[in-house]
C-alpha cells in the first residue's frame, strides 16, 4: 500500500507538472497579445482526454485519476479560453470547439445512457481513453522525421520531454500495481517517444556534433 501511495503522489506531481507546461504558451499569449504562434488543438484534445479519464476514474473510484484529470481539465479550459480571447480567427476556434462538444456529447450519451452500468461500461470507456492517449503520444512521431532530417531541435521542448517521460513512467508503474492495463498500456508509448526525443537532444547537441566532425591540422614542413 505504501508503494501504491508513493506512485500515486508521483503521478499527481509529474502529470500536473506536465499539464502546467501550457502556462508558457499562456504567458506568451499575454505578452504578445496574440495567439498566432500557439497551437490550439493540443489544448482541446487534451481537455477531452482529461474528461474521459476523469469519468473513468469516477467509475473506478480512483482518487488519483479523478484529482489529476480534474486539475488537467481546468488548466486546459484556462488555456482554451485564453486562446479564444487572443485569437484573431475566432470562427475557426468556435468551429473546432463545436466539433469537440459534439464528440463529448455523443460520448456522454453512449457511455452514460446507452451502455448498462458495470464492467462493460468501464471496459469500453477504458479502451476508448487508452486509444486516444496512444494516438496523442504517437502523433509527434511524424514531426520527429523532419527533425532528424533538419537536425533542428527548436520545435522540441526539453522540459516537456522530461516531464512526459516521468509522467508516463509513473503511470505505467501505477497501472502495474493496480493490474489495470487501461492505465499501463497507453502510457508505454509516452516512454518510447520521450526516449527518442531525449536521444535526439543528446545526438544533436553542439558538443556531440563538434565531436562528430573530424578536425585536421596543417603540418608545416
Amino acid at each position: 500500500m505504501e508503494l501504491l501511495q508513493l506512485l500515486s503522489w508521483m503521478c499527481i506531481l509529474f502529470t500536473v507538472g506536465m499539464f502546467s507546461t501550457g502556462l508558457t504558451d499562456l504567458r506568451k499569449m499575454r505578452a504578445t497579445k496574440s495567439a498566432d504562434n500557439v497551437q490550439f488543438l493540443p489544448f482541446l484534445t487534451t481537455c477531452l482526454n482529461n474528461l474521459g479519464w476523469l469519468y473513468y476514474g469516477m467509475l473506478k473510484r480512483d482518487g488519483t485519476l479523478v484529482l489529476v484529470n480534474t486539475i488537467g481539465a481546468l488548466l486546459q479550459f484556462l488555456y482554451i479560453t485564453s486562446y479564444l480571447y487572443y485569437s484573431k480567427h475566432k470562427r475557426r476556434v468556435y468551429f473546432q470547439m463545436l466539433c469537440a462538444s459534439a464528440v463529448l456529447a455523443a460520448g456522454c450519451v453512449y457511455f452514460a445512457v446507452l451502455l448498462p452500468p458495470g464492467e462493460s461500461r468501464l471496459d469500453q470507456l477504458g479502451l476508448t481513453c487508452s486509444l486516444v492517449t496512444v494516438s496523442m503520444y504517437m502523433s509527434p512521431l511524424t514531426d520527429l522525421v523532419g527533425i532528424i532530417r533538419s537536425r533542428n531541435l527548436e520545435c522540441l521542448s526539453f522540459s516537456l520531454t522530461v516531464a512526459t517521460f516521468l509522467t508516463s513512467t509513473s503511470w505505467v508503474l501505477y497501472g502495474h500495481q493496480l493490474n489495470d492495463y487501461y492505465i499501463m498500456v497507453p502510457n508505454t508509448p509516452g516512454i518510447f517517444t520521450s526516449v527518442i526525443r531525449l536521444f535526439l537532444f543528446w545526438s544533436f547537441s553542439p558538443s556531440n556534433q563538434n565531436q562528430s566532425v573530424p578536425s585536421f591540422k596543417l603540418i608545416q614542413i
